[in-house]
């Protein structure tokens, strides 16, 4: 949004520590909801990655056949097709969704996405709500693992969605929003005008 100037640059890092907050926040409500689970469970151990692994419940981890490159490409492509679908669900001059109901075609287009492309990492497509969170849990006892699991995976769901993101908005601006019909011009204000002007000069 500030790529295409739908957002101010001062705002920006407003949206990105709210975002980043309220994803941290989140992840201290999960715990604190079942810190009995996660007490009991794996005998209290806090584990990353295998069989009782609990980290992932919180950040994302990517599936064992998936490489670096192919995680970055998956979120990349996943990011910007989220982007997609906004720009086109918010866009006044396309048809969009029908007013009011633009925050359930956005969930509804999330869910698509994930549905699709869940199976390689969790589909975390926002920096915010995979980084607020791997903070946290190196915070809760999982320690500095959850950066180094996946040999340092834990840039991919950070970098990736900052590069689908803009990549997402530069290609509707370009192909889409770029093509807008110009609105017409109102024949009857126009022969208004006329009509005013020649009542003026005769006066």
């Amino acid at each position: 949004m500030v790529v295409l100037g739908k957002l101010p640059l001062k705002k920006f890092p407003f949206y990105v520590v709210a975002q980043f907050l309220g994803a941290f926040a989140g992840s201290c409500a999960v715990f604190c909801l079942y810190y009995g689970a996660f007490a009991n469970f794996a005998g209290g151990k806090r584990i990353v990655i295998g069989e009782n692994a609990t980290a992932g419940i919180f950040a994302s981890y990517p599936h064992e056949d998936l490489s670096l490159l192919n995680g970055l490409i998956d979120q990349v492509i996943g990011t910007g097709a989220l982007v997609l679908c906004i720009l086109a669900i918010v866009d006044k001059k396309n048809i969009g969704a029908p007013k009011g109901m633009e925050p359930l075609v956005i969930g509804l287009s999330i869910l698509a996405i994930g549905v699709s492309m869940a199976l390689n990492c969790g589909y975390p497509i926002n920096p915010a709500r995979d980084l607020g969170p791997r903070l946290f849990t190196a915070m809760a006892g999982w320690g500095l693992d959850v950066f180094r699991a996946g040999n340092g995976w834990w840039w991919v769901p950070v970098v990736g969605p900052m590069v689908g993101g803009v990549a997402g908005a530069v290609i509707y601006f370009l192909m889409i929003e770029l093509h807008h019909p110009e609105p017409e011009k109102n024949l009857e204000d126009d022969n208004s005008i006329k009509d005013k002007y020649e009542l003026n000069t005769v006066n």
